[in-house]
């Protein structure tokens, strides 16, 4: 189907660690758009190094026109760097944006941008012409500056960072595993916020979801839509195990790998097994919110847990881990206590059941051992 709106966005594909922290072997897109009508509309920009192509691809879509709006909805420098570069080539185009985002403006640039300012806040219409652009305010999503953009004519959302994922554009693969990791590294703490949105758009008919990371989403959408809605709620995905382990001499896998056998004798299909040592942190995140039951297992270690564990139970903290079920499998040669400091890091999560059977292991399996994991495996298979 034919559209006013073009993507003028930008593919990186050298880049391997997004925001410091999340692998993207994939790279990493830097969406923009333009709506072409009476008056012209360009959603964001791009990453700082994308400056020049980004303003090539610009160039190519207006053919000689000249833009008359700017409209940021999102202030992290992989969407606003390159304000000042856009303002320099088209200086008479107006900026739209909410309050928050021109107050940052200021920090990033040094400068509020006062006689280009179009403020706008929830219920706010800008007409283009033939389209007519509806605003609503996002805070938190994952910034305090955000808005989302509604075209009524054409039935569009553009999401900002909602709805997005790691990869660029034109990388071939399902779009919900790396979407979902997205979610919860970026996205995931904020999932109160997130149910605000939802029911601000709730009554709106969505066609298509133009994002800031990620393709453009035009088929399925009330897919896409559940997926944040449950997200956003931490509801469970899966029901299965997710058994997440670290092991300094294999005894713990040992463990672990007897588990997922059992586990499956008793009728539990879905089992994943994450070494916390050699996994993407950000994955095996991810996947402790998809699946609905979780066995946390792993050593004592100086006297606390390895440091791999710590970093994902505080990895789940931060994005509210709760409504789930929770088993652990200690080990430790002398004095163990992983359980107990597993536990005391996971106390202020809320609804978590954990399991009656436990795993106490005293350096090697032993036939108690054995018998241990046979009970822990029953229970999560119960029902």
């Amino acid at each position: 189907m034919e559209t006013d709106i073009k993507r003028i966005g930008v593919n990186d594909r050298n880049i391997r660690i997004f925001e410091g922290q999340y692998n993207v072997s994939n790279g990493m897109s830097y969406n923009s758009y333009v709506i072409m009508d009476e008056k012209i509309a360009v959603f964001d920009t791009v990453e700082t190094a994308f400056k020049d192509e980004w303003l090539e691809n610009l160039r190519g879509v207006l053919n000689g026109k000249q833009p008359d709006y700017l409209i940021i909805q999102h202030m992290e420098p992989d969407h606003s760097a390159n304000i000042s570069a856009f303002l320099e080539a088209y200086p008479d185009v107006k900026m739209v944006a909410s309050k928050k985002s021109f107050l940052m403006m200021k920090n990033f640039f040094g400068k509020e941008f006062l006689n280009e300012q179009i403020v706008v806040e929830d219920g706010t219409f800008l007409s283009l012409g033939n389209h007519e652009l509806l605003f609503f305010t996002a805070p938190m999503v994952h910034w305090p500056e955000v808005i989302v953009t509604y075209d009524k004519k054409e039935k569009v959302l553009f999401s900002a960072d909602g709805f997005g994922k790691f990869g660029t554009t034109d990388t071939d693969e399902d779009w919900l595993d790396e979407a979902r990791r997205y979610y919860f590294g970026i996205v995931g703490k904020y999932g109160v916020q997130v149910q605000t949105l939802l029911k601000k758009l709730s009554d709106l008919d969505i066609r298509a979801i133009y994002p800031l990371h990620g393709p453009i989403l035009t088929e399925s959408i009330s897919h896409y839509l559940k997926c944040y809605d449950s997200w956003s709620k931490y509801e469970a995905e899966t029901k299965g195990v997710l058994i997440a382990f670290t092991s300094v001499y294999g005894n713990t896998k040992q463990a672990v790998q007897h588990l997922a056998e059992r586990l499956k004798e008793n009728g539990c299909e879905k089992v994943m097994i994450v070494d916390l040592a050699t996994i993407d942190m950000s994955t095996a995140i991810a996947n402790a919110f998809r699946f609905d039951k979780i066995v946390l297992a792993t050593t004592t270690y100086n006297g606390e847990i390895f440091p791999f564990m710590r970093e994902f139970i505080h990895g789940l903290m931060e994005r509210n881990f709760q409504n789930r079920t929770v088993g652990f499998i200690e080990n430790g040669s002398w004095a163990p206590m992983a359980t107990r400091v597993m536990k005391d890091l996971l106390e202020k999560s809320k609804n978590l059941q954990y399991l009656e059977s436990s795993v106490k292991i005293l350096s090697a399996m032993t036939e108690e051992n054995y018998a241990q994991i046979d009970a822990l495996a029953k229970e999560l298979c119960k029902d």
